[in-house]
């Protein structure tokens, strides 16, 4: 059987099985059982075993968990709801300060959770409504919040990151810091095309007069400040500590649970029920993703055991195209393929493929991988199919689904200009993580 066959089979059955609902894990279990089989016999299923035992056992792993669970401690203890009253006082007396909430705080929501949906789904259940209220353009609104919340695979802790960084072999310290710059750049593209619409229509944000009226806009700036400080500090306990290479992203991650549980106390927020619901949804999620990273890493061998990925570095070797159209290509189909896929299952077919690519093109695996991550937020909010879209939709129930689609078109456009800088200058990208004392 030639290499492209086994691939195209492996990679069909893949995909027809997550189209058809089949949950991830089975899906790749079912492909790894069967692949063992065909290529390997009964024999196999010893290797399949060790494979799993080896991936379940890999220390970095346990960042991903704690990760979880310290969205989940920042989410359930009513922290967030603190942050954002605190930073709608501190933006100041700005024509448009809603807009410039919804980037801000979209991006803190989503360092702290790392799942867009989530993000969308709560400022469209929250933050839209009062928008509207004081009189607010409904699309740019939307536009705002879905362009926020898609930055949450990039902006660290990620833990899509620290998947990536896991299967491709790189580090994960370097990995999340790298995300750090190019989340920041989103958010600054954001905020001007935002401010030049303001500037051209006035009429698409309230008064400031208007809006001061709103009892909720106004209140002690130094109260406001203190209240989110604290936000800071656990930004300080997850990425500073990894940064100045005191610890590592697992020590980081546990330090940040710490710090989340000690900022729930501080909010009012701490409670026996609420950590037991916490714990409870973090062990549901960390247990299913790393049974999918499990089976993720037994099919990555199953690749390489076929002989595909030798065959795949020669196959490109010989089609001699030029680096640049290469990369383009490489981004164009996880671009396509996330619109429609979970993001992780999706990752976990192609990391395999794309390394013996990266190797012949000596492509900076930090660099693609982080331009990877960008093309996730992209196929998120992209019409028709980007699942952001639809978890916005779900929570903002009087806007039609025709009106969110033209909301995301601006930020799609601004994402793939962000896209194209990444890649004109790769160092924005790296140069973090290149300072960055013993990031591993």
């Amino acid at each position: 059987m030639t290499w492209w066959v086994t691939l195209s089979a492996g990679m069909g059955v893949l995909l027809l099985l997550l189209l058809l609902g089949v949950p991830i894990f089975v899906t790749f279990l079912a492909l790894n059982v069967i692949g063992v089989l065909v290529l390997i016999g009964p024999s196999g299923f010893g290797m399949f075993a060790n494979s799993i035992y080896s991936t379940g056992t890999f220390a970095e792993l346990a960042a991903i968990p704690l990760f979880i669970l310290m969205g989940e401690l920042l989410f359930r203890s009513g922290a967030m709801e603190v942050v954002l009253d605190s930073m709608d006082r501190l933006i100041g007396r700005i024509r448009g300060r809603q807009y410039v909430l919804c980037v801000v705080l979209s991006g803190v929501l989503g360092a702290l959770s790392g799942a867009a949906m989530a993000v969308a789904g709560m400022l469209a259940r929250t933050l839209y409504p009062t928008m509207i209220q004081r009189g607010y353009d409904s699309r740019l609104s939307a536009g705002a919040i879905l362009g926020g919340a898609s930055l949450s695979p990039i902006i660290p802790p990620s833990v899509l990151a620290i998947v990536i960084a896991t299967l491709a072999k790189v580090s994960t310290g370097k990995m999340l810091i790298a995300g750090i710059v190019p989340g920041i750049l989103l958010s600054l593209l954001f905020l001007l095309y935002i401010m030049f619409r303001l500037a051209r229509d006035p009429s698409l944000a309230p008064q400031l007069s208007d809006e001061q009226l709103d009892p909720k806009t106004r209140g002690s700036l130094l109260k406001a400040f203190f209240q989110i400080v604290p936000v800071g500090f656990i930004f300080f306990m997850v990425m500073g500590l990894i940064m100045l290479g005191i610890a590592t992203p697992t020590e980081s991650a546990a330090a940040g649970v710490f710090a989340a549980v000690l900022l729930a106390w501080y909010y009012g927020g701490l409670s026996f029920s609420m950590l037991k619901t916490s714990l409870l949804s973090a062990a549901s999620m960390a247990g299913l993703l790393l049974i999918i990273m499990a089976s993720a890493g037994m099919f990555s061998q199953l690749v390489t055991f076929s002989g595909t990925v030798q065959a795949l570095g020669r196959f490109v070797i010989e089609l001699d195209l030029a680096p640049l159209l290469m990369l383009l290509i490489m981004l164009l189909v996880p671009f396509v393929l996330f619109m429609f896929l979970d993001q992780i299952s999706l990752l976990m077919v192609l990391i395999p493929i794309y390394q013996p690519i990266l190797n012949v093109y000596e492509f900076d695996s930090i660099w693609f991988w982080t331009l990877v991550l960008v093309i996730t937020t992209l196929g998120g909010i992209s019409p028709p199919f980007g699942y952001t879209l639809f978890a916005f939709k779900s929570a903002a129930k009087e806007m039609s689904l025709n009106d969110v689609f033209r909301a995301a078109w601006p930020f799609v456009g601004i994402i793939i200009c962000g896209i194209a800088l990444l890649i004109a200058f790769p160092e924005v990208v790296l140069f973090l993580p290149e300072l960055s004392i013993g990031a591993e």
